[in-house]
Formats: structure tokens, sequence, C-alpha cells
């Protein structure tokens, strides 16, 4: 008896070192296995870098191979498909094994709703087996539940960068105005006092051309609808979306959606808010605009210049909080794309979580963020101090326009409360819904309304149609139920 007992042990003994030869999983939860650097492990990740962002990455992926990469035995190759959109649809035709569709690579960029979209299909690794409490607890809290997509603890999506908005303004054509006018840049801080800028500007110019009457010009424009939706909806204290097991519900407010079409789309058909361009930094330098709200990662596109048919000429900037509601909460949209692990075995998963541990570690991280307009991930890392001593002992010659925006994020990040919306089902065209619908409809009545005056109509006859609380009504009620058909699919 006692000599099988110790051949039951000595067995089981054999067996757990087998198994720790492959891999282990530690109390902590942290998986670890043994790779050979002799036989190093080859990764493939798709992101949507470019220009300086995709140089940057570049040359960290060299570093990372030819250090951590080589000691412990794996080897990363990088592939840019240019835009957050052709990553998107090269990923959605590898999941869907479209003809002529690539295989998903080990790791990609992706934005949650993407990355839930993969995860239903089960293609994704579970990162908390090869990340440990205390790893994650590095991170910001707000940044890591963004991959936590159910409520079974597996995370699916890891931050490497984040970005949020800011407000940039054409401070060489604002400081006249604002002398003029008495405009300040508190009056910038809400939603409600650019609205007020707005009309004051369009008054300004048009008084400009005393024989030309209504031909005043925009003062602002702003990006992304949808997060005009989400964060300012979020601002006046209510989530647009309820998620519960995978399923959004809308929560459209009326009296805040009412709000939301009050300090956006009656300004723009009135002519205060314009936009014209692919991008709001386009209309900074044709002129058409003097601020505009958009990504942190925008500052990199304001223009050192506008230039017109008729004239060009230098312009500085002024960088600005992105105005929330009177009366509401600092809410910050949380944006920027996190990296997911395809599904594989236990040492692709592994490999590439240790290069994504590398990667957002504080120094890699705040390196990348220099060249891109993002903001690091990881908690010690979000301090001007932690930002300048990088740049001193790394020698870089950081873009001023970013490095004046990323001061203005990291100033404040104590005292933003960063948010996006819980991935769900369909989410993505709930979101097209947000980012189209109510920008389309201005364009078009503000389209209509300049032919009126064409035709002979003052403007504000023109515009007191599109104006009025039955025109609301209208709209809400088929915004409403765009919303819950795209979310129904």
């Amino acid at each position: 008896m006692k000599n099988r007992r110790l051949t039951a042990a000595m067995l089981m003994m054999a067996m757990a070192a087998g198994v720790a030869g492959c891999g282990s999983q530690s109390e902590s939860g942290s998986k670890k296995v043994k790779l050979d650097p002799n036989n190093p492990v080859s990764l493939t990740v798709w992101h949507y870098y470019n220009g300086t962002q995709q140089a940057t990455f570049d040359q960290l992926l060299e570093e990372f191979n030819s250090t951590v990469g080589q000691k412990e035995g794996i080897y990363i190759e990088g592939f840019s498909y240019g835009s957050v959109s052709d990553l998107e649809q090269a990923v959605t035709s590898s999941l869907n094994e479209e003809v002529g569709a690539e295989d998903l690579p080990d790791l990609f960029s992706s934005y949650a709703d993407t990355a839930y979209a993969v995860q239903k299909e089960g293609k994704l690794a579970d990162l908390t087996q090869y990340f440990t409490q205390d790893e994650l607890a590095d991170y910001v809290d707000s940044y890591v539940q963004e991959g936590y997509f159910n409520d079974d603890g597996a995370l699916y999506l890891l931050p490497v960068a984040k970005s949020t908005e800011i407000m940039m303004v054409n401070k060489t054509d604002w400081e006249p105005f604002a002398e003029e006018t008495g405009a300040t840049e508190a009056d910038l801080a809400t939603m409600e006092g650019v609205v007020k800028v707005a009309e004051k500007y369009y008054e300004w110019t048009d008084a400009k051309t005393p024989d030309v009457p209504d031909d005043g010009k925009a003062f602002y424009g702003r990006d992304s609808m949808a997060n005009y939706f989400v964060i300012g909806m979020k601002q006046m204290g209510t989530d647009l979306f309820s998620v519960k097991d995978g399923k959004g519900t809308a929560q459209p407010d009326k009296d805040k959606v009412k709000r939301l079409w009050e300090n956006y789309y009656v300004p723009y058909v009135k002519g205060y808010f314009g936009a014209y361009g692919k991008f709001r930094s386009d209309d900074i330098k044709t002129g058409d605009i003097l601020a505009y709200t958009g990504s942190t990662s925008s500052t990199f596109y304001f223009p050192d210049s506008v230039e017109t048919e008729d004239t060009s000429y230098p312009i500085e900037y002024m960088v600005e909080n992105a105005p929330i509601f009177e009366g509401g909460e600092n809410y910050k949209v949380q944006q920027g794309a996190g990296m997911a692990v395809t599904k594989s075995d236990e040492q692709h998963e592994y490999a590439a979580c240790e290069f994504l541990k590398w990667f957002t570690q504080k120094d890699q991280n705040l390196r990348f963020v220099c060249e891109s307009g993002y903001l690091p991930v990881r908690k010690e890392a979000n301090s001007m101090e932690a930002l300048d001593q990088v740049i001193a002992d790394n020698q870089i010659d950081m873009n001023p326009k970013a490095y004046d925006c990323l001061k203005n994020a990291l100033d404040n990040f104590d005292t933003t409360k960063f948010y996006t919306t819980k991935s769900f089902e369909n989410g993505y065209s709930a979101r097209k819904i947000l980012e189209y619908n109510l920008s389309d409809q201005a364009k078009a009545d503000r389209e209509a309304i300049d032919e009126a005056v064409a035709n002979g109509s003052s403007r504000d006859e023109a515009v007191a149609p599109y104006v009025s609380d039955e025109a609301f009504e209208n709209w809400y009620a088929g915004f409403c139920e765009a919303l819950n058909q795209a979310i129904a699919g």
C-alpha cells in the first residue's frame, strides 16, 4: 500500500511538471507559458495607425523584438490598414470567412463594437488568463472596464491608447472678434455659452458687409455627433443606452434630447454652426468656422494657416476644454481602439499578452502617445510630470499643438469623468443613427432655408418653421423610431 501511494504521488508530480512545461495557472490568475527563444513564436498585429503613429509603432515593435521578444522567444510583425473603417472591414471579412479574406491575426486594434462582434463568435481570448488583478489595477479603471463585454468576468479588449475630446480655436481670428464683442474664453465652457458666442460671431461677421444681408459666418462645429448625444445625455444625468446581457435599450429622455436639439440643430440651421469638409479641422483651414470639438488626436491636423480663394494667412491656436451642458457633470468621452487577442493556443495568446504588457508600460506608452495625440492607459503615466520626463529622456521633439492638447487633458485628468457606452448587440448600428440622423437633417434644412432666402424670404421667416416645437416633435418621433429599429436589427 505504501509503495502504491508513493508511486501515485510520483505520477502526480510528473504530470504537474509536464503541465508546467506547457503552461500553468498561478493563484493570481496569470497563466505562465514557457516559450523557446531558439524557436520563437511569430505573431501578427493589425492596426490602423498611419504617418508618425505608424512610424513610432513600428519602431516600438522593432525594439520589442530585439529585447524582450528575443529573450522570451516572441517575434511580432505589424500591418497597417490605414483607417479604422478599412481595418474593421478586414476583421469582419476574416470573421465571415469571405473568399480572399486573410485569417484573423494574433492581435488587432479594435473598437469595442467590433471586438464584441468577434467575441460573440467565440474568437477572442480571455485576457484575465494572462493578466493578474494587480496588473489590471495599474490601468485606468474606466479604460479597462470597456473590455468586459459580458457579466462573466472575462476581459476581451485591453486599452493601449485612449483619447477624449477637446475644443480647438483659431486664436488669430478669435482675438479681434473677442475684443470688439466682449466674448471670452469662459463663455466657451458650456454648450449654451458656445451657442451665444456663435450667434454673436454670426452677427459680427454679417455686419462686416452691410450691403450684403444675412451673410454671417458660422463659428463652431463638431466632429462626432454620436459623442455629442452620448456625452451630452450623460452630462445631464442619463445613460442614453441601458445594457443588460448584451442587449441594449434606448432611453432618449425627451426633455434632454430637446436640449441637444436646441444646442446643435437650431444654431446650425440659423447659420451659427457649420460642417463643410470631411472633418472640422478642414473647415478651420478654409476659414468657414473658428472653433470645433474633436478628438485629442485631431490636434495634429489643426492647420497652421487659413487658406481661401482670396487669401492665405498664418494662424495660432487655443486649446480649450470640450464644452459641457450648463449644470451638467464634467463627463468627457472615452474613445480610442484597444487591442484584442485572437483565440488560438496558449503559446500565441501568452506571447501576445507579453507584448501588450510591454507596449503599455509607462515609458513605451508615453513615447507612442507623444506621436499620436492619445492618452496613456496606465494610472502612473497620466501626469505632465511623467510626460515631460519621457520627452526629456528620449529627446522627443513633440508637436507643440499635441503637447498643449495633452497638457489640457492631463491637467484636468483627476477632475474629469470619462465615459463610454457599454457594448451591446447592434450597438454599431445605433451609433450610426446618432452620428447622422440629426446632422443630416440639419444640413438638409439649412440648405432649404438658404434657398428660401435666395428666393426673397427674410432669414427669420425662412428659419421659423424649422425651429418650432412642432418641428422638434416631428424629428424626435422619427429619431426614436430609427434608433429603436437599429437596435432591433
